[in-house]
């Protein structure tokens, strides 16, 4: 299936067989989760999706930046299957599994990163970065930026700066301060990038001082806004960023659930900008489906942790563990991330050619994560998620898989196909996506 020169649609969309799933979910599940094209998937290759129907898509999803070595690559399944043949759980006992991860994770990361917590999920490493750092400073604070996105759980929806993730739940975590983040395209300030000095950043001082109690402990942010709409800060911003909070003596977080093992075209995102932080949150890419994550850390930030009060009771299980051994040395050797880098080029040439298109109001990203901002009319900027919409829509009907549209205003189309994606796929891909974007 994975030499399939394109999608092969065979039936209506939802076939007969999805829509007897489809059926049965929504008389049984709740719909809480996110609304996506009706395509009930059944299973994958590499790069491309079988549908209970038959219906073959190309994946431009990756389920929402997981899949880094593509779908059940024989390597990732042969890890798995052997492991589970042996032991998958054994609570905080050591394995040999969960410290090999570890060790890894260390040795191929910055060097002030020297421990690797293991962990399940991305919103629970988010969480216990958040616990580290308010242990480790006589602070407590922490400054986020508005449009971050770092979970679901109760400590990374108040770090995070969306209402929409927090509407109706109530109270959030205190001591959570907020600043602008720099949406150049929607200025939060009004200004316009052409020449612009980044005001975004001379607000921190004013956000501590109107915000806070005196109390600021270290600063979060994600290497690029996901849920935000893929917004990537302008050159210079993360080396400010960086002197801001050095000279103030606060840690950093930076949030690298979507953006590790190759997304951006490096194996880190931080790598883009010389960043140093004190932890660093990964998920998703890291073991590329089975649920995996991490928290690189300082010793410093680590120091004051005493037995038992960080703990977990799947995470670094020795199946994930094997997992994520396995997707990184996928990654490694073959060479993904510089392929991420290749096609992301390629990419970035197309995106900027359907720029053109009346609905397309910006093009953003890096590496194999892009954003396709559409509006109403490029001259107003009025949001259009139902040009958004139709786009995924559209692409869905000829056998593109994209997720549903994201952003502040959702109006955001999210492109990340899985770093295995070779050139003719990608070809593709991006045949079907213009001619999608043309009849928004």
């Amino acid at each position: 299936m994975a030499n399939l020169p394109g999608p092969k649609i065979v039936t209506e969309l939802p076939g007969p067989k999805a829509s007897a799933v489809l059926e049965e979910s929504r008389a049984y599940e709740p719909r809480c989760m996110s609304d996506q094209q009706p395509l009930v998937w059944d299973h994958a290759e590499d790069v491309w999706i079988t549908d209970v129907d038959g219906n073959v898509f190309l994946d431009f999803s990756s389920g929402v930046l997981v899949t880094n070595v593509g779908h059940c690559h024989p390597k990732y399944v042969e890890a798995i299957r052997d492991q589970a043949g042996k032991l998958y759980n054994c609570y905080d006992f050591p394995t040999g599994p969960r410290a090999q991860l570890a060790r890894k994770l260390v040795e191929m990361s910055a060097p002030q990163l020297t421990k690797a917590f293991i962990l399940t999920t991305g919103s629970e490493a988010v969480e216990a970065s958040l616990k580290m750092v308010r242990r480790a400073s006589d602070g407590y604070e922490i400054l986020g930026f508005g449009g971050a996105f770092h979970g679901r759980t109760y400590g990374a929806m108040s770090a995070g700066g969306n209402e929409g993730v927090r509407r109706g739940f109530g109270p959030v975590v205190p001591g959570m301060l907020r600043a602008p983040f720099p949406y150049c395209y929607r200025c939060p300030l009004g200004h316009e990038p052409e020449g612009c000095s980044m005001p975004c950043l001379d607000t921190l001082d004013y956000t501590v001082k109107t915000q806070g109690n005196g109390q600021l402990a270290g600063v979060i942010t994600e290497s690029y806004q996901g849920g935000a709409g893929s917004i990537i800060p302008p050159p210079g911003w993360y080396e400010r960023l960086e002197e801001w909070r050095r000279d103030r003596g606060l840690y950093l977080i930076l949030d690298e659930v979507q953006s590790s093992f190759g997304r951006t075209g490096k194996m880190f995102a931080y790598e883009h900008w010389g960043l140093e932080p004190d932890a660093v949150t990964l998920g998703k890419g890291l073991s590329s489906g089975v649920p995996c994550a991490a928290v690189l850390a300082t010793e410093e930030l680590l120091g004051g942790l005493s037995p038992g009060e960080l703990s977990s009771t799947a995470g670094g299980n020795p199946l994930s563990a094997a997992a994520a051994l396995a997707s990184i040395e996928i990654i490694e050797s073959e060479k993904l991330v510089e392929n991420a880098d290749q096609r992301g080029k390629k990419l970035e040439e197309a995106f900027h050619a359907m720029s053109s298109a009346p609905r397309v109001g910006d093009v953003r990203g890096m590496g194999l994560v892009w954003g396709l901002e559409m509006v109403g009319d490029k001259d107003s900027k009025t949001p259009s998620p139902e040009a958004a919409m139709r786009v995924v829509s559209e692409a869905f009907k000829r056998g593109l898989a994209l997720i549903a549209p994201i952003g502040m205003y959702g109006n955001v189309v999210r492109i990340a196909p899985p770093l295995t994606i070779g050139p003719e796929a990608l070809e593709v891909g991006i045949s079907v996506l213009s001619e999608a974007v043309s009849m928004a």
